[in-house]
């Protein structure tokens, strides 16, 4: 591996541990579970912005940037060779993939949430 991938793999190992001290504690303090399932019906959080919303937000941005940095290298010519391709590239890969798969999580959590808590009123009307 040349150097642009094992620093992408360092700045990888930040961003989820970062990831990781706001999930874990979060996920423990406002979620809400009786046997083993969350009950949504208790659990407010997916109904308003938090903290882990700002923080995903972020990083789309980062990522957005990755990507931008990397279409600009390209088109000045750089190849895989350099470091800094490599680098965006896989920062570009990883979080795409992340955000993504928060996005969907996030939109499923939030309607489940919806519907335990004003499901006979959606219902009625």
């Amino acid at each position: 591996m040349d150097t642009g991938w094992i620093v992408s793999l360092g700045v990888m190992a930040v961003w989820i541990t970062i990831i990781m001290a706001v999930m874990i504690p979060m996920h423990k303090k406002h979620i809400v579970k009786e046997n083993g399932k969350i009950n949504y019906k208790k659990t407010t959080i997916f109904l308003r912005w938090n903290r882990f919303d700002t923080m995903t937000l972020i990083l789309a941005i980062y990522t957005i940037l990755c990507i931008q940095a990397l279409n600009m290298m390209l088109s000045g010519g750089f190849t895989i060779e350099n470091h800094f391709v490599q680098f965006f590239t896989n920062q570009g890969q990883a979080w795409v993939i992340v955000v993504f798969a928060y996005l969907i999580t996030r939109v499923t959590a939030t309607l489940k949430s919806i519907k335990a808590h004003w499901g006979d009123e959606l219902e009625a009307d």
